[in-house]
């Protein structure tokens, strides 16, 4: 294999990872978002501790969501 294919491959990985990097932050940063600003009376990382399932799938739902919008402007 040669030179050219190997440096292609390098560019795009390092695209690839920055994408993920981006979206995982945005995701963080939107869950945050969501737990501190939006419901401040709800701790949502404690009652997931205490098990409910409801404030779980709450959370899960939203990365979800914040995966498609990113999926969807990034062009992937």
């Amino acid at each position: 294999m040669d030179e050219q294919f190997w440096r292609a491959t390098a560019i795009t990985l390092a695209i690839n990872l920055a994408y993920a990097l981006v979206a995982l932050v945005l995701g963080v940063l939107t869950v945050r978002f969501v737990d501190k600003r939006l419901y401040p009376e709800i701790d949502f990382v404690e009652e997931i501790k205490k098990g409910n399932l409801a404030a779980a799938l709450f959370n899960g739902v939203l990365l979800l969501f914040v995966a498609v919008i990113l999926a969807g402007a990034l062009g992937k």
